[in-house]
């Protein structure tokens, strides 16, 4: 399932992450690729350890953390800390798949990396090119959203980035285990998280639908979840 996450950020919100961002010490984008990646991988980023890069990855973090929608989608067991990528000049990313486990630089902690997610950190008129193309099972869809806005998808897609021949593309990025590995189980789960929420508005949160469509909810949670 591939989902945009809308605002997660206000345009004023991003405006003062990228003045921190900017400030950064961009480098070689290779330092978080994997063999595969760094063949095809032509960027710059912020390194994991930067101060601008954990100042802002906090923030995003608790954004995401406190969004409904990415919470619903997502049902994150963990997550790996956001990173912070830049492409320009020419720069792209060739098609590749995202490493099955990561291993967090700082803490030494590996994740089994079940969903990948960008947010976009510049408008999509202030570059050419520098769209996220995703294959899924029903074709290419190539992603560029607003500034602010996010999209989740499952790690194991071949995906890659489009070279950016104006402007420059600043986004984050990062990875999270689920607490559900499989991604059509966590697909049911969203959409009957989202159909239960309609009936609830329609209906009232105490309607006896909604009790028993919240009690499956729950059920499927509990048979499918890792914790």
């Amino acid at each position: 399932m591939l989902l945009q996450i809308p605002e997660v950020f206000t345009k004023d919100e991003v405006a003062v992450l990228r003045q921190t961002l900017n400030a950064g010490p961009w480098a070689d984008g290779n330092a978080t690729s994997g063999h595969q990646s760094a063949m095809a991988k032509r960027n710059c980023q912020l390194p994991e350890t930067s101060p601008q890069a954990v100042e802002v990855g906090r923030i995003v973090r608790q954004a995401v953390e406190a969004n409904p929608m990415f919470v619903a989608a997502a049902l994150p067991h963990t997550l790996y800390p956001p990173l912070f990528n830049r492409y320009e000049g020419g720069q792209a990313f060739g098609v590749h798949v995202d490493n099955a486990i990561r291993r967090q630089g700082r803490s030494g902690v590996r994740i089994r990396s079940d969903l990948s997610a960008t947010l976009f950190l510049s408008e999509p008129e202030d570059y050419d090119g520098g769209e996220l193309v995703i294959e899924e099972n029903y074709g290419s869809q190539s992603v560029k959203f607003p500034a602010g806005d996010l999209v989740l998808y499952p790690s194991k897609s071949l995906h890659r980035v489009a070279p950016v021949t104006r402007g420059a593309r600043v986004s984050c990025f990062f990875w999270l285990q689920s607490l559900v590995r499989d991604d059509g189980a966590r697909e049911t789960l969203f959409q009957l998280d989202v159909a239960t929420q309609r009936v609830s508005l329609d209906r009232g949160p105490t309607d006896q639908a909604v009790i028993e469509l919240t009690g499956v909810y729950h059920n499927l949670l509990r048979r499918w979840a890792e914790v």
